[in-house]
């Protein structure tokens, strides 16, 4: 899924619109590696795990759902969360001012633009800062907690109420995960308090995303494989186009995006939180031929004292710990260069 976190921005462009893609601009045309890989054709049957929160918090129905996260998390590193208890009003709220900024001329969206060097702000960003091409996407990128962190130059005035649905999203989308937590520790068999402790009072950001249709998709990719470098992920589905694969076993699966569901994955520091137990796994995204689609993507940090390491309940450690400030710049390094900062903290105790 597409991270805030482990994203390389060399520079941004801000190009024009996305109105006729019959003749692809050399600087969207990928090579045929971003693309590899077998996808899963439609007649085969498979489905990303679904947790159903209300029978999580029903007692009648919380034991025989409880497995459900923790098996989607090492299995999958990802699933769709139904019944989330997220107000509906505050989702649609979301929905309506992100499909509206992204439908502003660009010379408006332009007024949030991303500045040489930073990371907040709209513009095309590169996946990676060795690669010169471009995503087949545009993105606003913002800090969203602590409050007294926001950038608010970089928040959108236009839709006027833009602004305030983001700070309510924000909120719900920081309760949610605080509600998630418990079911987790549950199955990694370490105290409540312990993992809800690494998430409570951590930054939080998110990126907003837009992937117009492409006539020709063969030649262009929505979002670069990557994984999530941060800790959780909760993506919203602002429409039904489908376009987020993800890669289990050497093999990209499609997500059919469930009506009112979350889209929840594991991230890279939730991995090492978890000594290895919970997979940060690679994820891709490509455009619709027909259809454009746009997603709420939030971010949720995490860490033990300032430090990214494995919870000391989980036995021998499997990654080396490393404080929170250098864990995001070696992050940063690494996809620079095209590889998993994660492998490189891992700890080979031999056999």
């Amino acid at each position: 899924m597409e991270s805030v976190g482990d994203k390389v921005i060399s520079r941004a462009q801000i190009t024009g619109t996305f109105t006729d893609s019959t003749v692809i601009p050399d600087r969207y045309v990928r090579s045929d590696e971003a693309r590899d890989g077998v996808v899963v054709g439609d007649d085969e049957s498979y489905e990303l795990p679904v947790v159903d929160m209300a029978r999580l918090l029903d007692p009648e129905s919380s034991e025989a759902e409880v497995a459900k996260p923790g098996s989607a998390c090492r299995d999958w590193g990802f699933f769709q969360l139904t019944n989330h208890g997220v107000d509906e009003t505050i989702v649609q709220d979301m929905k309506d001012n992100t499909v509206q900024f992204f439908g502003l001329p660009l010379e408006k969206k332009k007024a949030v633009a991303i500045q040489a060097g930073g990371l907040e702000g709209f513009g095309h960003h590169y996946s990676r800062a060795s690669c010169e091409k471009l995503d087949w996407a545009e993105s606003l990128i913002l800090v969203t907690e602590h409050k007294e962190q926001r950038n608010i130059r970089f928040w959108p005035a236009d839709p006027s109420t833009f602004r305030d649905a983001l700070d309510k999203y924000s909120m719900e989308m920081s309760d949610l995960t605080s509600r998630l937590m418990p079911f987790m520790a549950s199955d990694l068999g370490v105290e409540q308090e312990t993992l809800v402790g690494t998430f409570q009072g951590k930054k939080q950001s998110v990126a907003f995303h837009y992937y117009p249709q492409c006539r020709h998709p063969e030649k262009v990719i929505g979002i670069t494989p990557h994984h999530d470098g941060l800790a959780l992920t909760l993506l919203l589905h602002v429409d039904d186009t489908p376009g987020l694969q993800v890669r289990k076993n050497g093999t990209w699966y499609p997500v059919k995006p469930l009506p009112g569901a979350l889209v929840i994955n594991v991230g890279d520091i939730l991995q090492i939180l978890t000594n290895g137990t919970y997979k940060s796994v690679e994820h891709r995204v490509l455009p619709d031929v027909e259809k454009g689609r746009a997603t709420v993507v939030m971010f949720q940090h995490a860490c033990v004292a300032g430090m990214v390491k494995p919870l000391p309940e989980l036995g021998e450690a499997a990654y080396r710990a490393i404080e929170k400030v250098e864990y995001i710049k070696g992050n940063f390094r690494a996809l620079a260069e095209g590889t998993w900062f994660v492998d490189s903290l891992k700890i080979n105790h031999g056999t």
